[in-house]
């Protein structure tokens, strides 16, 4: 049953969701919003597809609203919006059949810390950084890093990862277990806090990255890593877009253990020079980040750099104070908003790939030819430690030639990182935005995806129009 079928074309006015949207309002009051710009807010903010915004906005603040707010929608066949902090890339948030927006940020309690077990319980609109202020006297942090500020219950809904995930892992390795409310209003809890378990199907493997389109994620246990005794961070340019990726294989291949290894280009150098206030060489730059005892931090960074000169880069520039280290992630997270301004006025399509390390090089540089070849200014970054890069596509959305060249473009770039046996999103998502290749990378394996979305929620309400495409 296709989502429209499900849902009603004609849903927008259908009795039953007015009828579901009165007891909404006169239940929840203040928490209940119909206002314009409130629910404008509430669907795509960062994405160049269009805002699609819900029918209201509810404000949960506890895992027993949340079952309540899903079941009186399930009831009366209303679509449920999971929404955090709003910082996903893929539409994830958007409301293409209108429906009610649950927003989570209120329920932002850290339930429990058990710091002898390394793990935290928190509730899903707990932020990264509340999380890691919260634990750091404990010796303890979390280690996913996407960058923005994003609530834990949206990171693990899409599989987040971001600069640390080539030491630590995404938050598929990083979720111990989850409670839920699925599409009829049942809460469930996947599974304990052992560290390993051989009981049952594995639900919290899939709902995390479900997107909210199996489930509403309310609450989370999440393993913590303790705090390595040293840092250092590093930069150095290359002379080449090959000459950095190469790098990047032979120090992964080599064993040693970096905690980040972020790829900038020349473009992306030139962005972060005017933004962030840089003095950085315009060339590629490998952006290091080393975890571990003062000698074995040494050891690393020594061996990283035996490794770059290999490839003639620049002299490696070491960074072991806090406010220096600072400085240059803030820089590399802010690549967004640095990008922006090579071409004021524009619209950022921020999209990304991952494939094999060992297809790294060729994937990047013929991404990089394509662009050069269309014209677009567009910086490529990536943490490719893993083979995730980004690129940040800069067009004028009221160009209709731009507009096409761009889609062309995207389409050639997830044809080739699944061609080269990688996938069209690394850690940004499907949403709205990628489900057309969801067919060329997945094939007959998108049955028993749909199958175990029909099962789980037959009415389609569930973020319907995100991750599957349209049988």
């Amino acid at each position: 049953m296709s989502v429209a079928a499900a849902i009603g074309e004609e849903g927008r006015t259908d009795a039953r969701r007015s009828i579901a949207l009165d007891l909404l309002e006169k239940r929840f009051g203040n928490r209940f919003s119909r206002g314009a710009e409130v629910r404008r807010q509430h669907a795509n903010t960062t994405n160049w597809l269009p805002n699609q915004p819900p029918d209201a906005v509810v404000f949960a603040q506890s895992t027993a609203e949340v079952a309540e707010i899903v079941r009186l929608c399930h009831d009366h066949r209303v679509p449920v919006i999971p929404f955090g902090t709003g910082t996903s890339l893929e539409a994830h948030v958007n409301a293409p059949f209108g429906g009610v927006s649950i927003d989570l940020s209120g329920m932002n309690r850290i339930l429990a810390v058990h710091a002898e077990d390394l793990d935290a319980t928190v509730e899903a609109g707990v932020t990264r950084t509340q999380l890691n202020a919260a634990v750091r006297d404990s010796g303890l942090f979390f280690p996913i890093d996407p960058g923005a500020d994003a609530s834990l219950g949206g990171m693990a809904a899409t599989r987040a990862s971001g600069t640390n995930a080539v030491r630590y892992g995404t938050m598929r390795e990083n979720v111990v277990s989850l409670t839920a409310v699925m599409a009829d209003g049942t809460i469930v809890r996947t599974a304990s806090r052992a560290k390993k378990s051989s009981a049952g199907y594995d639900l919290t493997r899939l709902l995390v990255g479900s997107e909210g389109t199996l489930g509403v994620i309310t609450e989370l246990t999440l393993r913590l890593q303790g705090l390595p005794e040293a840092i250092a961070a590093g930069v150095c340019a290359f002379p080449s877009i090959e000459a950095a990726c190469n790098a990047v294989i032979l120090t992964i291949q080599s064993g040693i253990p970096v905690a980040r290894i972020e790829l900038v280009d020349a473009l992306q150098i030139r962005a972060a020079n005017a933004f962030s206030k840089l003095d950085l060489p315009e060339a590629p730059h490998l952006f290091v980040e080393f975890h571990g005892s003062h000698a074995s931090v040494a050891e690393q960074a020594e061996a990283f750099g035996a490794i770059a000169a290999e490839f003639e880069a620049g002299t490696f520039v070491s960074a072991t104070r806090p406010e220096d280290r600072t400085k240059l992630w803030q820089a590399r997270h802010d690549a967004y908003f640095a990008a922006l301004g090579l071409r004021p006025g524009s619209s950022m399509i921020a999209t990304d790939v991952c494939v094999p390390i060992s297809r790294l090089a060729e994937c990047v540089g013929e991404t990089r030819a394509d662009l050069d070849a269309e014209g677009f200014i567009a910086p490529i970054v990536g943490h490719v430690g893993d083979g995730n890069f980004h690129v940040s596509l800069l067009i004028d959305r009221d160009s209709h030639d731009e507009v096409e060249r761009a889609e062309a473009f995207l389409g050639r770039l997830n044809d080739r990182a699944i061609a080269m046996e990688g996938t069209c999103t690394g850690e940004h998502g499907i949403g709205q935005g990628k489900r057309k290749f969801m067919l060329r990378e997945h094939g007959a394996a998108l049955g028993p995806m749909r199958a175990i979305k029909a099962a789980l929620d037959p009415l389609g309400i569930m973020n319907p129009g995100k991750i599957l495409p349209e049988a």
